[in-house]
């Protein structure tokens, strides 16, 4: 049982209002640091894996993204055009072995929310790994999310509590992630990453969405 967990960002300082927001996460668990171009232009340097850049505001429309090996400009391990509608937020995630490295885009919504609760979903980006339950102190909340797959949003109370990833319908736990603070009024999305078998093992990601706080 893997027991670890990240907070990378809590917030980012209120920018001008633009169109869209993106931000990159390095989500493959056996790639190297890398640079992030967006239309040949660096927009993130030395990006290891389990991090996330700050958001960038950007306007909306079609992009081309490439990412190279920290410090390289020569054969990039991800090359392809991605569409930023207008007045969105996006994680541009880094998903899947180096073998397969792909870009996976995950979209943060407003959503309507009820004063005093928290709000989380989940984002399952273990690549190899079997689909998964997620409990939250005892109760699950989550089910059946197969890789790649971006849940719907629940309401939860504030305040502390201890996650568990299972392996769907069973009793098996994979990642235990205990006395997580969850904040009233915010946004988050739980990212599994890392290897069910292997090296990295699997942890949990917890960062708040933008659609908390950037406008839009």
């Amino acid at each position: 049982m893997y027991n670890q967990y990240r907070y990378p960002y809590e917030g980012q300082t209120r920018q001008a209002p633009m169109t869209s927001h993106i931000r990159v996460l390095h989500a493959s668990p056996d790639a190297p640091g890398v640079d992030v171009y967006v239309n040949n232009n660096l927009a993130a340097r030395d990006v290891t894996y389990r991090e996330f850049t700050p958001y960038i505001p950007i306007a909306g429309g079609l992009y081309n993204i490439t990412v190279y090996r920290t410090g390289t400009r020569v054969n990039p391990i991800i090359n392809t055009n991605v569409n930023i509608p207008p007045r969105s937020i996006f994680t541009v995630a880094a998903t899947g072995r180096l073998a397969d490295i792909e870009l996976t885009l995950v979209p943060e919504p407003p959503i309507q929310r009820q004063p005093g609760r928290s709000y989380i979903r989940v984002v399952h980006l273990s690549p190899g790994s079997p689909n998964v339950d997620l409990y939250g102190d005892g109760t699950r909340l989550f089910s059946d999310i197969e890789y790649e797959e971006i849940s719907t949003y629940v309401g939860i109370r504030p305040g502390r509590h201890e996650f568990q990833v299972r392996v769907a319908g069973t009793n098996n736990t994979v990642l235990t992630v205990p006395n997580i603070n969850l904040r009233p009024n915010k946004i988050y999305t739980l990212y599994i990453i890392g290897l069910a078998v292997g090296t990295p093992g699997l942890q949990m990601l917890i960062p708040l969405d933008g659609s908390t706080y950037l406008p839009m």
